[in-house]
């Protein structure tokens, strides 16, 4: 664990480094202790005084290449909880790169800080030099609680940053666009039909990626019902877009062709599958199931579902084009894979009789993991 605090002991250099050692094998012992330690790589930490910097950094796998992944500013109630959330957020990235098919591990950091009243530059340019500080293995972007200008100042520190290039467009233009190709994918598997033309999807969620998923719905002639909890954001958009709206607590119920979640995680669980009336669900809010057993639940009540890093695996692409030489056909084209992807998992699931999440994970471990066998 790198910080700045100074050996209090008025003993020799040697016996400084010795509690040093100590401490470090301490940190360590409570990373690998942790339920979400997932034989990471590398759990590292860093607590600076001068910038008021105590942040994580997680590098769960990075068998495919340097682990990527954003930072997260956000005002945890403790270490622990940063911990947590770290490990598994990392490790989540090492399942998204892999399944996007882009070379590059899973990786995550966090920031404990109110982004609203405690980010600064001295802040975010010392989480650049932690960036720095380990030589490219692993590569930063922007998360909640960042933005553009964030990364970008973060980027001053360090040479390892991703979503800065002047030439790329919004991210969240890439991952609607992928959330849409497994949409339509999904449409022609679940529904028999090629065409969204009179299919009725739910939208839950018209944030910066839900927003622009109505937009594209819109174009392609659907009818659409959307919610927000954020009933002016809701109210313009629909107006904007000729869509009904529902209530937030209520947009699962309604009666859909498809269900789309692009807000908070958690939203597939024990209580609201089975109340999900559409037969298929496509969205791009991250971590939508709630546990791993409302996998098999949605598999269980006959409800299609797509694996949400697959679904929302548009934006990562983006900036791995944004890391290498930008080519926006290119990028286009491998989103598009994404929906070649999905149907391989449907076809294993249905062939394996497991849930298609279960198979989308065995798809992206076989990615992730074959390549560091021969290490």
């Amino acid at each position: 664990m790198s910080h700045n605090r100074r050996c209090r002991t008025r003993r020799s250099p040697h016996s400084c480094r010795l509690f040093r050692a100590t401490q470090q094998v301490r940190k360590n012992l409570m990373f690998i202790s942790h339920p979400a330690f997932d034989q990471h790589k590398l759990v590292t930490a860093r607590y600076d005084r001068a910038s008021k910097l105590n942040a994580i950094i997680a590098v769960h796998n990075d068998n495919r290449g340097p682990a990527i992944g954003g930072c997260r500013i956000y005002p945890y109630g403790s270490s622990e909880d940063a911990l947590r959330d770290v490990l598994r957020l990392s490790r989540g990235m090492s399942y998204k790169t892999a399944i996007a098919d882009i070379p590059y591990g899973g990786g995550k950091a966090v920031i404990i800080a109110d982004p609203e009243r405690e980010k600064s530059p001295a802040l975010l340019q010392a989480m650049g030099e932690f960036v720095e500080s380990l030589a490219g293995l692993y590569i930063t972007s922007f998360d909640s609680g960042t933005t553009l200008d964030d990364v970008r100042t973060i980027a001053t520190a360090t040479s390892f940053a991703a979503g800065i290039s002047e030439e790329a467009f919004d991210a969240s233009e890439s991952t609607a666009d992928g959330v849409f190709a497994c949409l339509k994918a999904a449409a022609a598997h679940g529904l028999g039909t090629d065409k969204l033309s009179g299919v009725t999807v739910a939208v839950q969620g018209v944030g910066s990626v839900g927003r622009r998923l109505v937009r594209r719905l819109h174009e392609a002639g659907a009818r659409i019902i959307l919610s927000d909890i954020n009933r002016t954001s809701a109210e313009q958009v629909a107006a904007e877009y000729h869509c009904e709206i529902a209530e937030p607590g209520e947009i699962h119920r309604v009666e859909a062709d498809i269900f789309s979640p692009n807000a908070l995680g958690g939203g597939l669980n024990s209580r609201t599958i089975p109340e999900i009336r559409a037969r298929t669900v496509v969205g791009g809010a991250n971590n939508q199931l709630e546990t791993s057993a409302d996998d098999l639940a949605l598999k269980h009540y006959g409800i299609l579902y797509c694996p949400d890093y697959l679904a929302n695996a548009g934006g990562i692409i983006n900036l791995h084009y944004q890391l290498s030489n930008w080519d926006q056909d290119a990028l286009g084209k491998h989103i598009d894979r994404l929906a070649e992807t999905f149907m391989e998992i449907m076809e294993r699931a249905k062939t394996l009789r497991l849930p298609n999440g279960e198979v989308a994970d065995r798809i992206a471990e076989e990615r992730f993991s074959a390549l560091g066998a021969g290490r």
